[in-house]
């Protein structure tokens, strides 16, 4: 069966998931995780991932310092943004880094917006002026299946062409948990390229009502990410907080990342203590912080990639990576 076939099969078969359980017998536990890759059964592993690579300079720049220093395990590329090139030449000078894709359905600033990058027509991902959505529940309301997965290969597609070999897939602002349709589209798309997905299932719209979870997928024990309201004197405190006195499993900790710079300070005008400059350069502190990395280590966790996760997922290797 061909891509095109697959992605069609993958549309027509959308309403069969609209009441289908969360299917928790298919998916391959955090244990299981562990136990393939060669760790101790009480292994806390953590993916530091920085979100929204290619979405400005100010976040390239902060991005690839983050990874080439190793403050972050992994990172992933929005294909639709105008930084995207910038983005794709430090992935294929770095083939060896933990590159994913952040499947992009939303274009959620004020000044600086984006649009679909399908050369196919797909209306009902546009807003009246042509762009992307402004936000989750709006592109979730209006985005036709069908559209969406031309978007997504697209997308894949782009980033192929410019060079980048990306290992996992995650979803900008959870659009593709937001119905058990996109969340269908998502992994069917990991399942077509054979990469690792990010699934929480606490991310999941409706309360996970409807979703069902494709057979030997892995499901994250949980992701932490910084959400408006907390102080930036906070931030540290906050995320100590959180990964302190966690039982074993696979966590990820979702950064954004920045410079607190003119061109960010832009962009991000209008929506204060929104993921905005500010914001993004307190998660640069915080990840860069050697009081943080001290208390990683003295938590016990384990740094690993998606690179490791896919290795998990497609092999029971019990090989140490």
């Amino acid at each position: 069966m061909t891509g095109t076939h697959r992605w069609m099969t993958a549309v027509a078969a959308l309403i069969l998931l609209c009441h289908s359980p969360t299917n928790a017998h298919a998916q391959i536990s955090a244990s299981q995780v562990i136990q393939r890759l060669g760790y101790p059964a009480d292994a806390k592993l953590l993916i530091i991932h920085a979100d929204d690579f290619g979405v400005a300079h100010s976040v390239d720049e902060a991005t690839e310092e983050a990874l080439e220093k190793g403050w972050v395990t992994s990172a992933s590329i929005m294909v639709p943004c105008p930084w995207f090139p910038e983005a794709a030449k430090f992935a294929r000078a770095h083939p060896d880094l933990d590159l994913g894709l952040h499947l992009t359905l939303t274009s959620e600033w004020v000044p600086y917006r984006w649009g679909p990058i399908s050369t196919k027509p797909v209306p009902s991902l546009r807003d009246k002026d042509g762009y992307l959505p402004p936000s989750e529940d709006k592109a979730a309301a209006q985005d036709n299946p069908a559209d969406v997965a031309v978007e997504i290969k697209a997308q894949i597609t782009r980033a192929q062409a410019a060079g980048v070999r990306f290992t996992h897939f995650d979803t900008h602002m959870d659009t593709l948990f937001q119905t058990p349709q996109l969340f269908h589209l998502y992994q069917q798309a990991a399942q077509d390229y054979h990469v690792a997905t990010f699934i929480a299932v606490q991310n999941f719209g409706n309360g996970g009502t409807g979703f069902s979870i494709m057979p030997d997928s892995v499901v994250a024990t949980r992701e932490f990410q910084m959400h408006p309201g907390v102080p930036l004197d906070k931030r540290l405190a906050t995320y100590k907080q959180w990964l302190t006195g966690l039982a074993p499993g696979l966590y990820v900790l979702t950064v954004h990342l920045g410079y607190d710079d003119q061109e960010l300070r832009t962009i991000t005008s209008g929506k204060h203590d929104w993921w905005d400059a500010p914001w993004r350069e307190s998660d640069m502190k915080v990840v860069s912080s050697p009081d943080f990395q001290q208390f990683l280590k003295n938590q016990g966790f384990t740094l690993v990639t998606w690179k490791q996760v896919a290795k998990a997922q497609h092999s029971s290797n019990t090989a140490n990576p």
